[in-house]
């Protein structure tokens, strides 16, 4: 009989430490609170009468500080919101669906094929990940209006490029990691290139895809400094962002009650967004790690 097998099962368990325990809740529960508090700090205001938001921001909706939907009905009716959410949703879900499809192929392309060209586009792909956007504002805003890109088509050719390093950068450590002799076999059954990367690359793709595809989504969508430049405020293609900032008035005129609670309906969608997509960002994570 080995040593192992004659200590009792309770000594090979590990043992557990309360005090470490409950410092990792405390931490846990401030973390909770720093991501959450502002939310709710939004929300609370939402609810609230304009005048008592600045004087009393944290007091609870209650008695005279209760304004029910009035701040929510003002907000729609002064902004035109929902007309803003159809542009900022076909944006969004055309940018995402160009990004992920395009860059995935980039990305098979110049890891697969190893050539100097190749390598330089590589580069070129991560150098953009750093470049800061007030380098390029400039000279984007210029190339947009000669190109006359303040559409939603243009936007999403502009996302497209925005978007692009990040995007190739993650789809390229991810066909790193599949291996090539499943394109020899298949190729050898008799799929050209194509056949070979739709049929055979790409379902392999699948969970790096719906990463991609959230990430993006929650930066197109929350993006309010692009479409302001390009679109600006004079077009009828305005985003949520966009037109969520007209509250901010001058000379103190600023509705902050109906700013709130655009500002909820802004976060309600992304937020149901990632709480039904946050398993597949994990799910992306861990088969790039095994696969790797």
């Amino acid at each position: 009989m080995s040593t192992d097998a004659r200590i009792p099962q309770q000594y090979n368990q590990p043992k557990h430490n309360p005090l470490g325990k409950a410092i990792l809740y405390i931490i846990l529960f401030a973390l909770t609170l720093v991501f959450i508090g502002p939310l709710l700090f939004i929300l609370n205001n939402s609810f609230k009468g304009r005048f008592f938001i600045s004087d009393a921001p944290f007091a609870l909706p209650l008695g005279e500080y209760w304004s029910g939907l009035d701040n929510y009905f003002s907000g729609l009716k002064t902004t035109n919101f929902f007309v803003a959410a159809g542009w900022s949703f076909f944006i969004t879900v055309g940018s995402v669906i160009v990004i992920v499809f395009f860059c995935a192929m980039t990305a098979y392309y110049i890891t697969r094929v190893k050539t100097k060209w190749t390598n330089a586009l590589y580069l070129l792909f991560v150098f953009s990940m750093v470049v800061p956007f007030q380098m390029v504002m400039f000279p984007t805003v210029k190339l947009a209006d000669i190109l006359n890109l303040d559409n939603p088509l243009g936007m999403i050719l502009l996302y497209l490029g925005f978007g692009s390093g990040l995007s190739v950068f993650i789809f390229s450590g991810f066909v790193k990691s599949i291996p090539i002799e499943i394109e020899e076999a298949s190729m050898i059954d008799g799929c050209g290139p194509l056949q070979n990367y739709f049929r055979i690359v790409m379902p392999m793709l699948k969970p790096v895809m719906i990463t991609v595809a959230i990430l993006n989504t929650m930066w197109v969508w929350n993006d309010y400094l692009l479409p302001y430049l390009v679109i600006g405020l004079s077009t009828p293609y305005k985003t949520i962002p966009v037109v969520v900032q007209q509250l901010v008035g001058s000379h103190g005129s600023n509705d902050m009650g109906a700013l709130m609670a655009m500002l909820v309906l802004a976060i309600i969608p992304i937020v149901i967004f990632y709480l039904f997509s946050q398993k597949y960002i994990i799910e992306g994570v861990v088969a790039g790690a095994v696969k790797g």
